[in-house]
């Protein structure tokens, strides 16, 4: 079986690479296509793949930070100009553009889907996140505009199954594309983290980019109005605005090495997630360091977090919410290996079982429906050559007394008198098919 992967771009290192990680140990001999790759911005195992990029990769500064930004109209180009031509399956990894590759009949095309395009689906939300000057936003929901009929056609006609990330994008892909999915969560490396047996659990945490979306604020203002020591991990166009509104509580760490932040994870008092996100890693993160979560009730979070056992959620994205919801944190009972517990169903080796085995079976149901499409008895075939036939025994009046030619032809043709070819029986259930 001949293996494809699909990812968006490889230009950061974030969840969703870490997703085409997982996938690729699954088939280490798979190629990865992608639009552009930076290995000096993504993680450097991909340096040990064999990845072929678009013609983007030859575009000056196409490994600039802003570059998928700038080059937003030129992605359906590029990833239709890819070649996937002898593969039995493709697997794209998306959230954006790689489910609009171009592949052949007899190929299954599953897409895991992050998210359906945020450009095109969710554009204020995309538009708030930074990036585009005034002159762009100018000229952008034009470009958009076309972009999502794109992604919607690509989404139809080109993706035979989808799998959603989780239940909160399965409702998305149901709405946006009018498909059904199989749900799927991303795969978080539990084993990196450890239960502390003496944790000092003296601080609060948040490990982040720092973005206007993720709400960092939120934590920031509810620490620094209840005294409370809180560090924050990351770095990114946020920090300045977060600083200014700090108080003498809250430390800002900046970007730490891997062991440093599994160390924090495992002596926190309580992880805070104050934004919404479409999954949401982080927090399993610090649950498989049987540390409870404090998060938003909303997105991934739902999925990920069970009240009162492995956390606690705030209900407004407000500072007061925040607050009034880590003034109760005393209050919950914390069993660190219960917690961790919890955490292990979304480890790696769950996500690539279960991965092989939705493939596998996906590929499988698309050859059967692949194969029924043979010829076999077709009536409007059958008539126009029945009409041709008598208007031949008319032409030849010395073929009257003759036994009438078409049963025997067309039985010889397999139109009629002869077998109908038996249609194998697709599954009961087919996966993510409309």
């Amino acid at each position: 079986m001949r293996i494809a992967i699909v990812h968006d771009y490889l230009a950061q290192a974030g969840g969703a690479e870490r997703v085409v990680e997982a996938m690729h140990e699954c088939w280490p001999e798979a190629p990865i296509f992608t639009s552009v790759y930076d290995p000096d911005a993504t993680f450097p195992s991909f340096r040990q793949m064999d990845v072929r990029t678009s013609f983007l990769q030859r575009l000056p500064f196409a490994r600039s930070s802003k570059f998928h930004k700038v080059a937003l109209p030129l992605y359906p180009l590029a990833f239709e100009h890819l070649d996937l031509s002898g593969y039995d399956v493709v697997v794209s990894s998306s959230s954006g553009f790689a489910k609009g590759v171009i592949t052949g009949p007899e190929t299954c095309h599953i897409s895991y889907c992050h998210t359906p395009a945020r450009f095109a689906w969710r554009y204020h939300e995309y538009i708030s996140r930074g990036g585009y000057d005034r002159s762009l936003r100018r000229v952008l929901p034009f470009i958009v505009h076309f972009l999502r009929a794109w992604d919607y056609t690509c989404a139809q006609n080109r993706v035979d199954y989808f799998l959603a990330n989780s239940f909160n994008i399965a409702r998305r892909i149901r709405k946006y594309y009018g498909r059904e999915s199989e749900v799927l969560y991303p795969p978080v490396d539990v084993h990196r983290f450890q239960v502390a047996e003496e944790p000092s659990a003296d601080f609060l945490l948040v490990v982040s980019r720092l973005l206007p979306y993720k709400r960092v604020d939120l934590a920031v203002e509810a620490c620094s109005r209840l005294g409370l020591p809180l560090k924050v991990v990351g770095t990114g166009p946020d920090l300045a605005r977060l600083k200014e509104m700090a108080g003498p509580s809250v430390q800002f760490l900046g970007r730490l090495p891997d062991a440093e932040v599994t160390r924090l994870m495992a002596n926190c008092k309580a992880f805070l997630f104050p934004g919404e996100e479409d999954f949401g890693i982080a927090p399993v993160e610090a649950m498989a360091s049987g540390r409870p979560v404090v998060a938003l009730r909303a997105g991934g979070a739902l999925e990920t977090v069970i009240e009162g056992e492995t956390g606690l959620f705030f209900d407004e994205p407000t500072g007061d919410s925040l607050a009034a919801t880590l003034r109760r944190l005393d209050e919950l009972e914390v069993h660190p290996d219960r917690i961790r517990a919890h955490a292990l169903r979304f480890d790696v080796s769950v996500f690539q079982k279960r991965l092989r085995r939705m493939v596998d079976t996906m590929l499988q149901e698309h050859r059967v429906r692949y194969d029924t499409i043979r010829p076999e008895k077709d009536p409007l075939c059958e008539d126009a050559l029945l009409a041709h036939l008598r208007e031949a025994e008319r032409d030849h009046e010395g073929a009257a007394a003759a036994v009438p030619a078409e049963p025997a032809l067309l039985a010889a043709r397999g139109l009629r008198g002869g077998a109908t070819p038996t249609r194998p029986t697709p599954p009961d259930r087919p996966f993510g098919k409309k």
